[in-house]
């Protein structure tokens, strides 16, 4: 029997409506012979809540009880899925960090995995359960909790997935893939069907928001394929793995308000691609601070702020 981890982000499982539809999906898949593990993540905005109120009682929380504070964020939702997957006729079980044995180093809110036990999780799975595991979290050789830090609960799955030796991984979100730029800044965006672990990992680096770029890295480093899709929808979403679809752009990304980088493999191979770029950057008069070239990424600083418009428009000239 195949394993596969899911994971949901928080505004898939904003509310008790979005967890019906998170729990129809799981079902779905539980029901094809797989054994699951979900990893979830805070509920909505919770996790900034929770914040905001630690900060009215102090200017500086002391970060241990910060990561004891952030995780119960978490934990409410795997408590609220697996309830509500008992409800519907589906065993689950949901488990703290801790619980499903993952063990991090001390560094409080950027903690990093060391290690996965995953005596318990097995153990669940063997009895044909759902095992729902709260993501962003584990616990230090102390036994104090700790947080992952931004994007931790897409790194619990994916390292999760890599001990398991899981079948592939599915990272659930309100988008449905990746796409060649942003389709709410840019028109004539298309949906990618595979991108490479490296050049998603530039993707994610430079702010596209679909998967963090910790967790790109532990796919890479333990193969595991990571499939992004939405969970508001069953279009097919894109894969990442090793392999290469083909060299050339893939998808343009504009970070903070003056850098725009150009991702795809074979960038140092292909003048065509450059020449593009500073055609569109002379004919709109842009001044050029720093530019950075590999064969996977070309990233342009300029001196000015860049607009949406500048980003179509190099959108709509290097993507095929």
């Amino acid at each position: 029997m195949d394993t596969i981890v899911l994971k949901f982000g928080g505004s898939s499982v904003a509310s008790n409506d979005r967890l019906q539809t998170v729990a129809s999906k799981i079902i779905k898949l539980y029901e094809e012979k797989n054994n699951i593990v979900v990893v979830v993540s805070a509920q909505g905005k919770m996790t900034d809540s929770l914040i905001k109120q630690a900060e009215e009682l102090s200017l500086k929380p002391d970060k241990r009880e910060m990561d004891v504070l952030l995780s119960v964020g978490e934990q409410i939702t795997t408590a609220k899925l697996a309830i509500l997957l008992n409800y519907l006729g589906y065993e689950a079980i949901s488990l703290t960090g801790w619980q499903a044995g993952i063990h991090t180093n001390s560094d409080n809110q950027k903690a990093k995995i060391k290690n996965i036990d995953l005596t318990r999780i097995n153990k669940e799975l063997e009895k044909g359960k759902i095992v729902i595991v709260a993501g962003f979290q584990g616990i230090d050789e102390n036994n104090n909790i700790t947080t992952l830090g931004r994007g931790g609960s897409d790194t619990t799955a994916v390292a999760l997935a890599a001990e398991l030796k899981a079948k592939q991984c599915y990272i659930y979100s309100d988008v449905d893939g990746i796409y060649t730029a942003d389709p709410n800044k840019v028109d004539n965006t298309r949906k990618l069907k595979n991108i490479s672990y490296e050049e998603m990992h530039e993707l994610s680096s430079e702010g596209a928001k679909v998967l963090h770029d910790r967790c790109v890295e532990i796919g890479e480093k333990y193969d595991v394929p990571i499939i992004t899709e939405s969970t508001f929808n069953n279009n097919p979403g894109t894969k990442i793995t090793h392999k290469l679809e083909c060299s050339g752009v893939k998808s343009i990304v504009k970070k903070d308000v003056s850098r725009i980088s150009v991702i795809g493999y074979g960038m140092t191979s292909k003048d065509e691609i450059l020449e593009k770029i500073l055609k569109i950057v002379n004919k709109n008069s842009l001044e050029i601070f720093n530019i950075d070239i590999s064969k996977t990424k070309i990233s342009i600083v300029f001196k000015e702020i860049v607009t949406d418009e500048i980003l179509e428009e190099l959108h709509n000239e290097l993507i095929q």
